[in-house]
């Protein structure tokens, strides 16, 4: 391996730069929800040869290696979301429709290809036999799909019910299958392109090849657990899989020329199906799953930056636009091939019919293994693979643009997403409703009605018998959106659950999907529970280690413990929503704050600022005060209308 030291010195600290360059593009593009990998590739093709060639095509030829890094840490993640028990209430759609996406896609775009391959430039002179190679590498990276890409859409939509688990199912065995496929397409396409004999003997040493590989797959997926094993830290052990990772790159180059050196015949081990069968064993058959998931979570994004910054300074801008029709036409091809895919995989596994015209939605989207097997390609056939190359990048990003707005469409479609609900408008009275009917949810009412809040208490077990003088007591007989809305929980500014935590998180479910209410404070009995009522933004307390707290800020900040808790004679503190339009735009220091008033916080779209005197407002904005009760409510008044 041939690597040059001062040129990769030079790349790491030039890099720095154009990393520092993607993040702020990043930025730019997740602000307008355009597709970060996009972002990268264009980044790339800035940073190389056809704009500020900061990055010359000496210099991507010679770190080819990271290329090889990254495509092991693409592989690790593909085989990592194969988790075979997630997948088994819906195995037989699974089964269906991967069989439908593979052999329909695979075998319609193949054929397509090749009765058209007069018409791509840099396929129309070439035999026959090397056409018929071309048009299978394209039809398997056409089976590709994107697990990451289809697991943030999934997240975002907060999406969960049988389409969405036959989606993330079909999504992550066909990544790995398609590696498989690939293996065995590459060797036959460089058969046909070198005019090799493709007879018995052939067929036979690509099985061995492919046996082999899946042998040396599980020892990695062996030798991948080492690390958890150990108590090193996560950066350790994330050095640690890249190592292992590019060793298996290693490997299989050292046994593909020894073979030629030995036998002059290459025995060719696939490195991408060895991670991906590696990754696959340590998930499913070892305790280390949820770690090494978090552990490439970690290291991916550097790796990808990288990988796609330099995938687009590869890139001609000049051969892109002279392909970009093409890679059209070939979007829209691989569209019509998995519409039908979906269409036979929706009645072959007898699913419901709605399904069967909206079944392609979720599977346009392209990005890691499609673009890494792209590359494989670019390197082994350099006459003509930077075209191919180029096609398939161009139809990657025509997928990302595309590919995750249908993917949203066809969750809302099947009503499998729950977003959170549209925030109520402020009635101007601030009010509060509290489920389960106690002694602390009595003694909270009242401390509340003090501070002129309107509350309501919603009993669910009848528990008391008598009435509470001046709290208001509501029945609840069974949870559902039905028997809430009769509640009229929009108008309240803040709920809180203090019920067993399967009937809390029931509530707060429906709300944050069906109501929006702006605030809901869960009590905590079971810390399993914790991680739910996160994602749906709920505000929790835990008994368990509230007091604790509570008594370490007593003992390390008194004075600050005893204002907020409203201990100190005459104070208290206020949140107040910024709604005055008069107020948008002002500086702190130029509120003229009454002297007993201090403002302790400035909270924008859920993140607290770093405030000072210079701070800007802006309508929405959530100021905390503290100060005399007279005057906060003064400076309530100011604000809030």
């Amino acid at each position: 391996m041939d690597i040059d030291i001062k040129l990769l010195i030079t790349f790491i600290i030039g890099f720095l730069i154009v990393a520092i360059a993607a993040n702020q593009i990043a930025k730019v593009f997740q602000k307008i929800k355009f597709p970060l990998i996009t972002g990268l590739i264009i980044t790339g093709i800035i940073a190389g040869s056809s704009v500020l060639n900061f990055i010359s095509p000496v210099a991507v030829k010679k770190l080819n290696f990271l290329n090889d890094i990254a495509l092991a840490i693409i592989a690790f993640s593909a085989g990592s979301e194969l988790y075979l028990n997630e997948l088994r209430s819906r195995i037989k759609s699974i089964k269906w429709m991967v069989i439908g996406q593979l052999v329909i896609t695979f075998v319609m775009s193949a054929t397509v290809i090749f009765f058209v391959a007069n018409h791509i430039p840099f396929m129309a002179n070439l035999p026959a036999t090397h056409k018929f190679g071309i048009s299978i590498l394209f039809a398997t990276i056409f089976v590709a799909r994107s697990p990451s890409s289809a697991i943030a859409v999934i997240n975002e939509m907060r999406a969960n019910g049988p389409f969405t688990k036959t989606v993330m199912g079909v999504t992550v065995v066909k990544d790995v299958l398609v590696i498989i496929l690939f293996a065995i397409c590459l060797s036959i396409a460089k058969a046909l392109i070198n005019d090799e004999v493709t007879d018995f003997w052939f067929f036979i040493i690509l099985f061995f090849e492919l046996i082999t590989s899946f042998g040396i797959g599980y020892l990695v997926g062996k030798i991948l657990q080492l690390p958890f094993l150990t108590k090193m830290d996560k950066q350790l052990k994330g050095i640690s899989i890249i190592l292992i990772g590019y060793s298996v790159y290693l490997f299989s180059d050292y046994i593909r020329y020894k073979a030629f050196e030995v036998f002059q015949h290459e025995f060719i081990l696939e490195p991408l199906l060895i991670c991906i069968i590696g990754s696959f064993v340590l998930t499913n058959y070892s305790k280390h799953r949820i770690e090494f998931g978090k552990v490439l979570q970690e290291i991916s994004p550097i790796i990808y930056i990288i990988f796609f910054t330099l995938t687009g300074a590869s890139l001609s801008m000049q051969t892109l636009m002279s392909v970009f029709g093409i890679a059209i036409g070939f979007f829209f091809l691989r569209l019509i091939t998995i519409f039908f895919g979906g269409v036979f995989g929706v009645f072959a596994a007898k699913d419901f019919k709605k399904y069967a015209l909206i079944a392609w939605m979720p599977y346009l989207t392209q990005a890691g293994v499609a673009l890494g097997l792209a590359t494989i390609i670019s390197n082994e056939f350099p006459v003509w693979g930077h075209e191919f190359e180029t096609i398939v990048i161009a139809i990657i990003v025509i997928n990302q643009l595309v590919g995750p707005p249908l993917f949203k469409w066809s969750l809302n479609y099947v009503k499998e997403s729950h977003l959170r609900a549209k925030l109520p408008k402020f009635d101007r009275k601030q009010d509060a409703v509290i489920f389960g009917l106690e002694n602390q949810a009595i003694a909270l009412a009242k401390q509340l009605q003090k501070n002129n809040w309107g509350v309501r208490i919603i009993d669910t077990d009848k528990n008391y018998a008598h009435e509470i003088k001046d709290v208001e007591i509501l029945e609840l007989k069974n949870i559902s959106f039905k028997n809430l809305k009769q509640l009229e929980l929009e108008k309240a500014e803040a709920i809180i659950l203090m019920l067993s935590d399967e009937d809390n998180y029931k509530i707060a479910e429906l709300l944050y999907e069906k109501i929006g209410t702006k605030d809901i404070i869960v009590r905590l009995n079971n810390r399993d529970y914790f991680e739910k009522f996160h994602k749906l933004g709920a505000l929790i307390i835990e008994p368990a280690t509230a007091m604790v707290s509570l008594l370490d800020h007593f003992v390390r900040s008194p004075n600050a413990a005893s204002l907020l808790l409203g201990m100190d004679e005459g104070q208290d503190t206020l949140d107040v929503e910024i709604r005055n339009r008069d107020i948008h735009g002002m500086r702190l220091r130029e509120l003229r704050l009454p002297s007993d008033v201090l403002v302790l916080s400035v909270k924008r779209k859920g993140q607290l600022l770093v405030s000072h005197g210079y701070t800007r407002l802006r309508l929405g904005d959530i100021i905390t005060l503290v100060g005399a009760g007279n005057s906060l409510e003064e400076l309530k008044f100011k604000f809030d209308t």
